[in-house]
């Protein structure tokens, strides 16, 4: 049973302003990290590359190469996050809140160029090496770096974190990479200094290849989360309990939520109700629960589906219970639900959850249904194969 608009409307105008603030205030709290991100890594590339050029270490100079690349992930999440943040429109009704999952996508391609630009020049220096000279002041100057990024990268990936914003989190994590890398070029000082044996080249070609590979899992996560994850399961079971904390509700099945940007979901859910309900009940029971989802949760039901339960009938109710049984001894089968007989019509309808781990689903949904025709012959069986989109059990 589909929402109405006007539920979505009393639910947006419900609360509408403290959704603004909230999101106003994500807003401002990713914009503010960015701009000292941006401050941060200009200036830390500002002094690396001085002291790169005048010493002439590739190792440093790629390092200066990767604050710049910093900086403009901070540059591409602030743009990021003012597009994602237009309002909902005709052509994209569900707003623009999947812009952020781009705009951490184009942070990744950034720091696999990164990667790539340094490991080329590593190569070049490995085949005709150059002799670092540093001094004092440099090495001062990258260390005095390190700390910078260390404690850059915590606090940009914890306020990420807390915003649920992929860009921020990954601008974050790659600063806490490249304190990694930095305190490795100071490493190759120390080397050189005291053994006289210059590992800038190789040095170099190792920074990039883990500029690299983070580079890759940072894509990886977020191609991820394009195509469609599964839904947090915390949030899952906080939606449902919500749903079964209604008396006319025996259980809430197939909840399936669809993400439009970080936290914000629309979905729908199957609840089972009594037989006895009459339209007008089920009517405003499923607008109760379509509010008080959203009021509790920011999710919108755009789409609530319906089971009815055999209340007024025992052999039917104890049959529900034997064909879950055996439906349940199945170690695939997950849950059984939206159990209904209709005697008259000699049909017994149920889904089951099969679990992604089977080897083969539908030979498990075919064994399944094998086992309750057997125990249940005079019946003709409806059974749906459902997905686990949200974890049930």
């Amino acid at each position: 049973m589909a929402v109405s608009k006007d539920i979505l409307n009393t639910m947006q105008q419900g609360a509408e302003q403290p959704d603004a603030g909230k999101a106003s205030e994500r807003d401002r709290k990713i914009i503010r990290t960015s701009v000292i991100g941006i401050l941060a890594n200009v200036f830390l590339a500002a002094f690396k590359a001085v002291v790169g050029l005048t010493s002439n270490s590739i190792a440093i100079v790629m390092d200066a190469v990767n604050n710049l690349s910093d900086a403009a992930s901070s540059v591409i999440t602030i743009v990021g996050t003012k597009l994602a943040g237009r309002e909902a429109d005709r052509k994209h009704p569900f707003g623009y809140g999947r812009i952020e999952y781009l705009s951490a996508m184009v942070i990744s391609l950034l720091v696999l160029y990164a990667g790539v630009t340094a490991l080329t020049e590593s190569i070049k220096k490995i085949i005709h090496p150059d002799v670092p000279d540093y001094s004092v002041v440099a090495l001062i100057i990258v260390a005095v770096g390190v700390v910078t990024k260390i404690l850059l990268g915590r606090y940009v990936k914890r306020v990420g974190e807390s915003v649920h914003s992929d860009s921020l989190v990954n601008s974050g994590e790659d600063a806490t990479l490249d304190s990694i890398i930095s305190a490795s070029t100071l490493v190759a000082a120390a080397i050189y200094l005291i053994f006289h044996v210059s590992l800038e080249a190789w040095l170099g070609a190792i920074i990039a290849a883990v500029i690299i590979k983070s580079g890759i899992e940072m894509l990886r996560d977020t191609l991820s989360k394009v195509l469609g994850e599964r839904v947090d399961a915390e949030l899952a079971r906080d939606i449902k309990r919500t749903i079964n904390s209604f008396p006319e509700i025996s259980g809430a099945y197939d909840l399936i939520l669809h993400n439009y940007g970080p936290d914000s979901y629309n979905g729908s859910v199957h609840i089972e109700v009594p037989d006895t309900l009459t339209a007008d009940q089920l009517d405003q029971l499923i607008r109760r629960v379509s509010l008080e989802v959203y009021h509790k949760h920011d999710v919108i039901l755009t789409a609530v589906g319906v089971y009815s339960v055999n209340t007024k009938d025992p052999e039917a109710m104890q049959a529900r219970q034997n064909v879950a049984k055996i439906a349940l001894s199945h170690p695939h089968v997950l849950q059984m639900h939206g159990f209904y007989i209709d005697r008259e019509a000699r049909t017994m309808r149920f889904d089951i959850i099969i679990s992604f781990d089977a080897a083969d689903r539908r030979a498990v949904y075919r064994e399944v249904c094998a086992l309750v025709q057997s125990a249940y012959p005079e019946y003709a069986l409806q059974v749906g194969m459902d997905t686990d989109f949200s974890e049930e059990k």
